[in-house]
């Protein structure tokens, strides 16, 4: 089955500055969950899928990789030793097991499943149980980018409307956008790994339209016009560097912006866009955008 957006994981050296940055831009920001194998998080969710601020906390629990075996702590270890900025894009899942003998199948993956749970807290303060497994994907020519799709076994007890209500009027992230020299170089793992038989093609590079959010691969030429963000070629196959958060209204989102310190900026060719920079949001682009109607 195709796959939609599930997450994105922005990670950062510092994740109470990171998250403190994502509450003065207007998100309502989750506590600190651990994993096991050393890193930490925070959450930032919406509607249809959530952002995972990702620190390296504590670097010595973290298990080297083995054949099959894709370790999660060590891809974000070695990302974060040369940049901080969106480091995974993760899918959903219905069957993490189908999922990782389909990216087996397509030459994509050769990684066993990861299965893994932690306590979470409903906003009353309730303990929950969540239990997630997650099936690894390789684009081989684009080394600084994770992938993989993620199925929830407890979704009820994780995605909660009281936390996704943001100041800034989030609602949803509709799409992400990776940047590539040559967008077409990458098709086949794109579709092999959204499930999708058909991409859709323009001028900017190719996009794959989920039901849960757009997953695109723009020229840096087109990437620099779009948003005003020019990406140094430096880095080897796509990189994944950018947001797209969905909001009611751009003029409050800006306000909010100024009240925080946070030097948003206006991008208006074709429908007007707020733009916030690499440099301002730890290596990451976040685009607002006006949510469209239902």
């Amino acid at each position: 089955m195709p796959h939609g957006l599930d997450h994105i994981v922005h990670a950062v050296r510092d994740l109470d500055a990171a998250a403190d940055f994502y509450a003065r831009a207007g998100f309502m920001v989750g506590t600190r969950n651990r994993h096991p194998w050393g890193t930490h998080n925070r959450i930032v969710q919406f509607g249809n899928a959530f952002i995972e601020l990702l620190e390296v906390a504590e670097p010595e629990k973290i298990p080297q990789p083995r054949q099959r075996s894709f370790s999660f702590g060590a891809f974000n270890r070695d990302f974060l030793g040369a940049h901080q900025g969106l480091s995974m894009l993760i899918l959903g899942s219905s069957n993490a097991a189908a999922d990782a003998r389909a990216f087996e199948a397509a030459g994509i993956g050769a990684f066993d499943v990861l299965d893994f749970s932690r306590e979470g807290r409903r906003p009353d303060g309730t303990e929950v149980k969540l239990a997630f497994s997650l099936a690894f994907a390789q684009d081989a020519a684009s080394p600084d980018v994770g992938f993989a799709a993620c199925q929830h076994h407890f979704p009820q007890n994780f995605w909660n409307p009281a936390f996704q209500s943001h100041a800034n009027g989030a609602k949803t992230m509709p799409g992400v956008v990776l940047v590539a020299d040559n967008p077409t170089d990458h098709h086949i793992f794109l579709k092999a790994f959204t499930g999708l038989r058909d991409l859709r093609s323009n001028s900017l590079g190719i996009r794959a339209v989920t039901e849960n959010g757009d997953v695109e691969i723009m020229e840096y030429v087109a990437f620099r016009d779009r948003t005003g963000v020019a990406i140094e070629p430096d880095r080897v196959g796509m990189t994944l560097n950018a947001l797209r958060i969905a909001v009611a209204d751009i003029a409050a989102v800006e306000a909010l912006h100024r009240e925080g310190g946070i030097a948003s900026r206006r991008q208006s060719r074709g429908d007007i866009r707020l733009v916030v920079t690499p440099e301002l949001a730890f290596g990451a682009t976040l685009i607002f955008e006006v949510a469209k109607p239902a």
